[in-house]
């Protein structure tokens, strides 16, 4: 068998995993430690929040969003070093044109594994300390920061630059399918296949990235609405830090099945 047939064998064999992970996720549900001890404490809060507050985390979310990307780049750029992330890629991708093989492969994924497992540990200890200081909306900026530097890492693990306009739209939508369930989010992960297909092909079509920016924000606060108002109250601020950790781990875990999916779609190209 040629080298040629061999890698197209083992790359079509990745892709097919991927596609079961990506079935499994959409019909997934709540793990247990979250549902059976976060949902009696929401259901009891619920009732309690006020009504404007959704309005009130859009705006957050949005404003957070918007100014992250438009301003904070350089802050986040500076918790990691691209270019050692870009470097790893290289020798990776080029042991795996070379040597096509499970072993070569796994070792992009244990870089983008390495990344999110530090940006989960920071998101935790985020949530749980500033809830107990009693701030909830004013965080929002910083949890999107630890969202975006994931993502951010987890796209260069796997050879893309998130510094673009269409980038950030792909991105958001990642956002979006991770606060999603079910023939929602399945919506997102054929629409994140369609951007991806466009953005790798040069057919890229415009996407309204303030209108992308209001659908993202609304996704994630009606997610994080309730975890959100508990992390306004001292007493029981650590329940953000718990749901902070989830939210983020769901988006990583996502982030990386489609980047792994494009990188090797390329492959195939």
């Amino acid at each position: 068998m040629s080298k040629f047939s061999s890698k197209n064998k083992l790359i079509e064999k990745q892709l097919k995993q991927l596609n079961k992970k990506e079935e499994k996720l959409i019909l997934e549900k709540e793990p247990g430690i979250i549902k059976n001890k976060l949902d009696p404490l929401k259901t009891k809060i619920e009732d309690k929040i006020p009504e404007k507050l959704q309005s009130t985390l859009n705006i957050a979310f949005e404003k957070g969003f918007k100014t992250v990307f438009d301003k904070g780049l350089g802050i986040i750029e500076k918790t990691y070093n691209k270019e050692d992330i870009n470097m790893e890629f290289d020798i990776n991708s080029y042991a795996i044109n070379k040597y096509p093989t499970k072993r070569n492969l796994k070792k992009i994924d244990k870089s983008a594994n390495k990344k999110t497992f530090i940006n989960k540990s920071v998101s935790a200890i985020e949530g749980g300390a500033l809830g107990l200081l009693g701030i909830g909306i004013p965080d929002i900026p910083i949890y999107i920061g630890v969202i975006l530097k994931s993502i951010y890492e987890i796209s260069l693990s796997y050879g893309f630059d998130y510094n673009f306009p269409e980038e950030r739209i792909y991105i958001l939508n990642i956002i979006c399918s991770s606060v999603t369930s079910g023939t929602e989010r399945k919506m997102y992960f054929n629409k994140l296949d369609t951007i991806a297909n466009e953005i790798d092909n040069g057919k890229y079509h415009n996407y309204n990235i303030d209108e992308t920016l209001k659908e993202t924000s609304n996704k994630i606060s009606t997610y994080m609405l309730t975890s959100k108002f508990i992390q306004g109250l001292p007493i029981v601020g650590v329940v953000g830090g718990v749901t902070n950790f989830k939210t983020l781990h769901d988006i990583s875990t996502i982030a990386k099945l489609k980047y792994k999916q494009r990188y090797l779609n390329k492959l195939l190209l």
